[in-house]
């Protein structure tokens, strides 16, 4: 049986309702394979944690980034609310050693997958607003993203490489990059793919990631420093030092998600 009070320290929010966190951990898979009628699934208090983190990051974004674009904003709630962000998050608990899966599930190697491991992080986010309150749940959100979306900005981590480098090769020699697939490998549930970026014809970069999307984007950045191309040179990111401290924000958000 695992230990739900060492998890609980980690989240640093103790549960009044335990059979909730237990929820929060259970897959469809279990479900179906104890004898026991009222064990439950996550999928429904991932459908609430997924509607509540949206609420949250966007009020966070809107609050402290005033001077970005919509599509800015748009494009950093994406990647912070995307599936391999919150499997990460989830990684960092150690989740997957107490989800709660069907033998089929644990010997493909559930505990690993990106996506259980993020919906996991969605429904236990649910677990604790039905726990706690919205107070709970939304501190609970903060203390886990606010720092790691500052990091996100200040390193320009979050820039779209593949939409940079398209402008920039539109620009400069009037066409687009090419990527094209040479491999992948590894087990369904952690593969690696390999890309490689052309222009004009020359192989500039080949790019590596868990997903072909992920591996176009880094053979566009790796393009793109061998370029030399900056992405503030062509104006279409926003001044990232007119991001407001927390100390600074609103007091709407304040009192929305407290610190």
């Amino acid at each position: 049986m695992p230990n739900y009070e060492a998890l609980q320290e980690q989240l640093e929010y103790p549960f009044n309702n335990l059979q909730l966190l237990l929820q929060a951990l259970t897959h469809s898979s279990y479900v179906n394979e104890v004898d026991y009628v009222e064990a439950e699934d996550n999928e429904k208090l991932e459908f609430l944690g997924d509607a509540l983190l949206g609420f949250v990051i966007s009020d966070l974004l809107y609050t402290r980034y005033p001077h970005f674009r919509e599509g800015d904003l748009a494009k950093l709630k994406s990647y912070v609310v995307s599936e391999q962000f919150l499997a990460e998050l989830a990684k960092e608990l150690s989740l997957g050693d107490y989800l709660l899966l069907g033998k089929g599930e644990k010997s493909s190697g559930g505990r690993e997958k990106n996506s259980l491991l993020a919906n996991s992080f969605e429904a236990l986010i649910a677990a604790v607003y039905l726990d706690g309150g919205l107070e709970k749940a939304c501190e609970f959100i903060y203390n886990r993203f606010s720092d790691k979306i500052q990091k996100l900005v200040k390193e320009h981590q979050i820039l779209d490489h593949k939409s940079l480098l398209q402008e920039y090769t539109q620009m400069v020699f009037n066409c687009v990059p090419v990527y094209h697939l040479i491999s992948k490998s590894g087990p369904d549930h952690d593969k690696t793919f390999e890309v490689q970026l052309s222009i004009n014809d020359q192989v500039y970069s080949i790019g590596r990631g868990k997903s072909k999307k992920e591996a176009e984007q880094m053979a566009a950045k790796q393009t793109l420093m061998k370029l030399k191309v900056e992405s503030n040179g062509l104006n279409i990111y926003p001044i990232l030092e007119k991001e407001i401290p927390p100390e600074k924000e609103t007091q709407e958000f304040k009192e929305t998600c407290p610190q």
